[in-house]
């Protein structure tokens, strides 16, 4: 029986961080995987990042992470979102090359030091006084471990639905892990059951694109990674057709054959990303609906039908496709379907994403209640961490909402629990002005570099970066301009009020209509930077405002996080809480009136009684009277 630090299960989006991270910081790290065919397998949209999942992919990139680099390498086409907005919610977002993307990160992970792989169905934890110490696999073979890493994804007893179609199986047909969820259940860990689902997929053969809009890449080079270099590259096109009411029709002639509505499907499905014929049930009103051809690779003529995730029967799947313009005579290359698949009430989870049952064992991705590839790498990130520095002896690493979407995705997950799949969403994060995805890195580098993820080299050019913005805010604040001939008609020009008096180059970059580059014209002294800098700085100087009124309400976030409550206390015994709240509070245990705020089912005011018996605490540990 060979013995590992850590050990980690599935090798998907969330189990190839957790992997790595892990081995990076020193652990000898076995990563098991149903198939190595299909790691890092992309069974729903080829595409990395998003509004709001962008953010994960600098944070996870920041921390010392593979996922933006991977999709850099391999992405068919890049677009930056919202860009017309603010910069709370600009986000990037690529098409990858699924086979591609697959190949990188297996190559990644084959030749990463202390890291094995093995093609291994895993059966039964191992434990013993509820520490962690193995894995028995289905073959018999039992491998020892001080810590695990679940990251399962959609296999635990996993069943694909397509009408009246069911097969036991994981996504794109793989083997399901049939087993694992009773071993989880006999160890005394909740499992519930959620559904997801993909779109059939067409070949482009069979696409008529001049009937639908071209939807291209960004003309300028963006990237996930900050260690990538900024070169044009070759980029495909996505098309955009919509459904109409013939589309429509069909669907509701055939509602009596969706699983979704015929009861075959038991699971809890996801609100924000629903199927067709959710959709056109619940949005009856809307004539159409947006649906994107994208490519899945170069070497390839499969396209992915995005905006039609389906589990109707494949004839039904054939005759909605054919009713939008430019499939009139498409063909299906593979069909669309649910599938249903066990997750661990994330409730029972630390904010180090151990649980709280039996130490050693961590859990990330969408065996947490999550969906997407990239709340799943940014748990697996974390969970990997956490994983390493428990084996270490380590005190665990934790982002809170203020530091991270990362901090923001735990926390919901482990305080607020789901009841459907977790998706991502910028309105989820209090603090998104100052959480943006363009400054991942002056959030997270300094904490990946103490961890140990983030090298000497990259740390320095970091710090260089971060001084040069200083210098720059710096120089702008105290640089004044007066109002000249050649100044009066920069103001005109650009349609500006013009100054009557001395004014920085600060006051005049926060007008609307002035930017960074126009503000070279009447600036004495033009500073040659890259960027990347000068967007920091003139975010940070037009956003001043709104940027310090969020940082004030995260000192009041931070006062409350700051507010410990005993973890052993037993709510039962505060008689000015209802009975909600005791229930809750005892199963979550938080540690602060902050963490016991954001628990569903508690009040302001229960906490109000909260804060009026940790007051009485407080008093009697200082020998004064309870009030």
């Amino acid at each position: 029986m060979k013995k590992y630090d850590v050990i980690v299960i599935g090798a998907g989006h969330a189990g190839c961080e957790a992997a790595l991270s892990a081995a990076r910081l020193g652990c000898q790290t076995l990563l098991l995987t149903i198939s190595l065919e299909h790691i890092a397998f992309m069974p729903c949209n080829p595409s990395i990042g998003g509004p709001a999942k962008g953010h994960f992919v600098r944070e996870i990139d920041a921390l010392g992470g593979e996922m933006g680099i991977n999709i850099d390498k391999t992405y068919l086409q890049i677009r930056l979102l919202n860009a017309s907005k603010g910069p709370a919610v600009h986000a990037l977002r690529a098409q990858a090359d699924k086979k591609e993307y697959q190949k990188a990160m297996q190559y990644t992970l084959e030749n990463q030091a202390h890291l094995t792989l093995k093609q291994a169905m895993v059966d039964k934890i191992l434990v013993e006084n509820e520490q962690i110490t193995g894995v028995v696999t289905s073959t018999g073979i039992t491998y020892l471990t001080q810590a695990i890493v679940l990251t399962t994804g959609t296999f635990l007893r996993a069943r694909i639905i397509m009408g009246d179609t069911i097969i036991e199986a994981g996504p794109n047909g793989q083997l399901p892990a049939k087993n694992l969820s009773s071993s989880l259940q006999e160890l005394g860990l909740e499992l519930g059951r959620f559904k997801t689902g993909t779109p059939p997929r067409v070949d482009g053969k069979t696409i008529d694109f001049t009937k639908m809009d071209i939807q291209p890449g960004s003309e300028n080079p963006f990237f996930f990674s900050y260690l990538s270099k900024e070169e044009p590259k070759e980029q495909l096109p996505c098309w955009l057709t919509h459904t109409n009411e013939q589309t429509h029709q069909v669907i509701r002639n055939n509602l009596h054959r969706a699983p979704l509505y015929s009861g075959v499907i038991e699971g809890t499905g996801p609100r924000y990303c629903p199927s067709i014929e959710d959709k056109i049930v619940r949005f009856a009103d809307k004539p159409s609906h947006q649906i994107f051809l994208e490519p899945e690779g170069k070497e390839t003529h499969e396209m992915y039908v995005q905006g039609l995730s389906t589990s109707l029967p494949e004839d039904v799947q054939l005759s909605i496709l054919r009713s939008m313009a430019g499939l009139e005579n498409v063909e299906m290359m593979r069909t669309g379907y649910a599938i249903e698949y066990d997750y661990l009430i994330p409730t029972q989870l630390k904010h180090s994403l151990e649980t709280k049952k039996i130490a050693g064992l961590f859990s990330a991705g969408q065996i947490n209640g999550t969906s997407g590839y990239e709340e799943a790498a940014a748990q697996g990130i974390m969970a990997g961490i956490n994983a390493a520095l428990k084996t270490q002896g380590k005190e665990a690493f934790v982002l809170d909402r203020s530091e991270a979407y990362i901090g923001v995705l735990v926390d919901d997950l482990v305080i607020k629990g789901v009841d459907e799949p977790y998706r991502m969403l910028t309105s989820r994060a209090e603090y998104r002005l100052l959480l943006r995805i363009d400054n991942a890195d002056l959030r997270l580098i300094e904490k990946g570099y103490q961890i140990g993820l983030i090298n000497e080299d990259r740390y320095q050019k970091f710090l260089a970066k971060k001084e040069a913005i200083v210098l720059e805010l710096e120089r702008l604040n105290n640089t004044f301009v007066t109002p000249t001939e050649e100044i009066r008609n920069f103001f005109k020009n650009l349609k500006s009020s013009i100054i009557k008096g001395s004014t920085s180059l600060a006051d005049l970059l926060k007008r609307p209509e002035i930017n960074y580059f126009s503000l070279q014209q009447i600036d004495p002294q033009r500073q040659e930077l890259t960027n990347d800098i000068i967007q920091q700085v003139e975010i940070q100087i037009k956003y001043d405002g709104y940027i310090k009124k969020e940082m004030g309400q995260i000192e009041q976030f931070k006062k409350m996080e700051a507010r410990k409550i005993p973890i052993d206390l037993d709510y039962n015994e505060l008689s000015g809480l209802r009975n909600e709240a005791k229930q809750k509070l005892n199963q979550i245990k938080p540690d602060s009136i902050g963490q016991a705020s954001r628990v569903r089912g508690v009040n302001p005011a229960d906490i109000s009684v909260l804060l009026v018996y940790l007051e009485q605490k407080r008093r009697q540990g200082e020998g004064g009277c309870s009030a």
